[in-house]
């Protein structure tokens, strides 16, 4: 008597080139512990592609936004690759994304604690963050610091902070009535032993003196370092990964293009990631702020064109705002649309919402379909159940600033605004093939 067999099952585990695009992505987080980062790293990468930087406070001509550019403002970049013979009638084919996570910011003034003997550090809630999630974690301090003369510098500590949660013997309730957090009295990191200043340790790691720091942004940030976990390696855990998904998608997407043949009368395709959008985007260096604006000026008036001749570019031109998404929690799936399931490993989803928290409209769903489509990337829709709350991402911001059309796209992920999200392995260099067919126009 035989065994029956079971039927042959395609193997869940990612293809060879979506396990090394993940962990790339994981390299690139690694390197971004805040948004200066994110942006210094993407500028890295560019320039060893072969793109040159450009600074805004020079005179930009014709031969200077020709071929592959990058610009830098504070934690913001935008690139971009123009084809030989762009002009005043080339449009843009452009994929936004954002360089900032949610966090704990240090305070201006930033030495706390003392109480009994134990040195701590005065932070306050960045963005949206689960609080929860930055308990029992050795985190490390990162950002920019700004001296007297004028000189920024960044500044990327090693483990060095913890925020210890109460334990379980004195507070008897919390595993039935909830773990209640205020973020002045629980939230503020300790750092060692008797009195301490935490501006030394950021001053010794970028190599001035503390007295030369005339201002700093800094943010703690996780030190556990990406992976890949499941059974077959399918998942990627990771700080970050909202939006640094999207950011690294689009850099690597870009350089790709650059690469490749370009012909005239195509699209000049760019990218740009823009700091601030976990607290609204309304700064300048966000996408409610003028940096956008001011390089497609600069760049257009550059190429001999005008007001005029620039809207009208504009109004052929094409924006995907790339931002990460919820996926189906299978521990909740009460909290999604009953019918529109997206899921980990399924593609980039189409983020749709009929308050216009995102700007994708049909005229936008046919053009990244398209994309995907060339690509041979599969899609997904995303819609917010009704009775939940939708986020919003620089989409809707983008779009009104510049009237052009735009589609909110993004990758799955779980725990969404935790100090340690995922994702799927295949998942980001899905978006990386549709970004850069969409560039491609």
């Amino acid at each position: 008597m035989t065994t029956p067999t079971r039927p042959a099952v395609p193997s869940p585990a990612p293809s060879a080139e979506a396990r090394a695009t993940a962990l790339d992505l994981g390299d690139f987080v690694t390197a971004s512990p805040s948004s200066f980062h994110a942006a210094a790293e993407a500028a890295r990468r560019l320039e060893a592609a072969g793109f040159r930087p450009l600074v805004e406070t020079a005179d930009w001509s014709a031969e200077d936004v020709s071929g592959d550019r990058y610009v830098v403002r504070d934690g913001s970049i935008i690139a971009w690759s123009a084809p030989d013979g762009a002009d005043t009638g080339s449009p843009w084919r452009i994929v936004g994304s954002h360089t900032d996570s949610p966090a704990l910011k240090l305070k201006p003034t930033p030495r706390y604690g003392g109480g009994e003997g134990i040195a701590q550090v005065g932070v306050e809630v960045y963005g949206g963050p689960l609080l929860n999630s930055w308990l029992d974690r050795e985190l490390r301090l990162a950002g920019r610091l700004s001296l007297w003369d004028g000189t920024v510098v960044l500044t990327s500590t090693g483990p060095l902070l913890r925020i210890p949660q109460l334990a379980v013997h004195l507070d008897r309730g919390v595993n039935k009535e909830g773990l209640v957090l205020d973020p002045q009295r629980h939230l503020q990191p300790i750092l060692g032993e008797g009195r301490i200043d935490v501006m030394e340790i950021l001053a010794a790691d970028a190599g001035v003196e503390a007295e030369d720091i005339a201002g700093f942004d800094v943010v703690t940030v996780d030190t556990q370092a990406p992976a890949l976990f499941g059974a077959h390696e399918e998942y990627l855990a990771s700080a970050r990964l909202d939006n640094l998904t999207s950011v690294h998608a689009e850099v690597e997407a870009l350089i790709t293009l650059a690469d490749g043949p370009r012909q005239e009368g195509d699209p000049i395709a760019l990218m740009v990631a823009n700091d601030h959008e976990e607290v609204g985007s309304a700064t300048r260096s966000g996408a409610a702020g003028p940096f956008l604006e001011d390089v497609l000026v600069r760049m257009h008036a550059a190429l001999g064109g005008d007001d005029a001749t620039r809207r009208r570019a504009l109004a052929s031109s094409l924006v995907v705002s790339a931002d990460a998404g919820h996926a189906v929690h299978p521990n909740y799936p009460e909290r999604h649309d009953p019918v529109t399931r997206p899921h980990l490993g399924d593609g980039p989803m189409l983020k749709i919402n009929a308050q216009q928290r995102y700007a994708t409209d049909a005229v936008g769903i046919a053009a990244f379909t398209a994309a995907c489509d060339d690509a041979s990337v599969p899609y997904q829709h995303f819609v917010s159940h009704n009775a939940m709350p939708c986020g919003s991402t620089i989409g809707p911001i983008t779009a009104t600033r510049l009237g052009i059309t735009t589609v909110d796209v993004g990758i799955t992920l779980l725990s969404m605004h935790s100090a340690r999200e995922m994702c799927a392995t295949a998942d980001p260099l899905l978006l990386q093939r549709a970004c850069a067919a969409f560039l491609r126009g």
